[in-house]
C-alpha cells in the first residue's frame, strides 16, 4: 500500500460535508415519504440510492485514511466520524425499507414527529460539518448544543410513541411492525447525537 505524504488538507472535510449533505437529503426524502404516504416503494428506492451514495463516500474516506501519511485530524476521529454518519444513513434506509417490507398502511403521527426532528438534526449536522475544517469552538458549539436538544426532543416523542403502542388499542402484529419503525427512527436521531459528540471531542482536542 502506497502512502501519500502530501495531500490537500481539506480532502477529508470535503468528504464529511458530502456525506452530511447526502444524509440530509435522505432525511428530507424520508420525511416526505411519511408525510405524503404515496408511491412508497419508489420513494424508498430513492432513499436506498442515497444510502448507496453514502457507502461510496464512506469507502472513499477509509481509502484515503489508509493511504495518507499525514491527516488533518486524528485517524481514530476521522474513522469514527465517517462511520457514525454511515450508521445514521443505514438507520434512515432501514426505516424506509420497513414501510415497504411490513406493508404498513399508514404511518403514525408520532413517526411524522420523529422524522421532523431527524430532519432538523440532519440540517444542523450538515451546517456543522460545512465549517468543521476551521475547528472553531465558537462556531461549532451552537450546532452540537442544538443537536443534543433535538435528541432530547426525539427521546420524549419516542417514549410517548412506545407508551401509546402498548395502550391496548392496537393489534399485536401492528404494534410489532410500528415499534420497529419507531425504534429505527430513534436510532437515527441518537446517531446524529453521536456525530455531534465526535465533532465536539475533535474540536476540543484542537482548541
Amino acid at each position: 500500500m502506497r502512502l501519500r505524504v502530501t495531500q490537500r488538507a481539506d480532502e477529508f472535510f470535503d468528504l464529511f460535508a458530502q456525506s452530511a449533505t447526502n444524509l440530509r437529503t435522505a432525511t428530507e426524502q424520508l420525511k416526505d415519504l411519511i408525510e405524503d404516504y404515496r408511491d412508497v416503494e419508489s420513494k424508498a428506492q430513492r432513499i436506498r440510492d442515497r444510502e448507496h451514495e453514502g457507502d461510496e463516500i464512506t469507502h472513499e474516506i477509509i481509502r484515503r485514511l489508509n493511504t495518507s501519511f499525514i491527516t488533518p485530524m486524528d485517524r481514530e476521529d476521522i474513522y469514527a466520524l465517517g462511520s457514525a454518519l454511515d450508521d445514521v444513513m443505514d438507520a434512515v434506509d432501514a426505516v424506509a425499507d420497513l414501510f415497504v417490507l411490513h406493508q404498513i398502511q399508514e404511518p403514525l403521527p408520532e413517526m411524522q414527529a420523529q422524522a421532523d426532528v431527524l430532519c432538523r438534526a440532519a440540517q444542523q449536522t450538515e451546517e456543522a460539518l460545512g465549517v468543521l475544517s476551521r475547528m472553531a469552538r465558537d462556531r461549532l458549539e451552537p450546532y452540537w448544543v442544538e443537536i443534543n436538544r433535538l435528541e432530547n426532543e426525539g427521546d420524549r416523542i419516542y417514549r410517548r410513541a412506545v407508551a401509546d403502542l402498548f395502550s391496548g388499542d392496537y393489534k399485536a402484529m401492528d404494534v410489532l411492525k410500528w415499534k420497529e419503525v419507531i425504534e429505527n427512527l430513534e436510532e437515527a436521531v441518537d446517531g446524529l447525537e453521536n456525530v455531534a459528540n465526535i465533532i465536539e471531542s475533535t474540536v476540543l482536542k484542537h482548541a
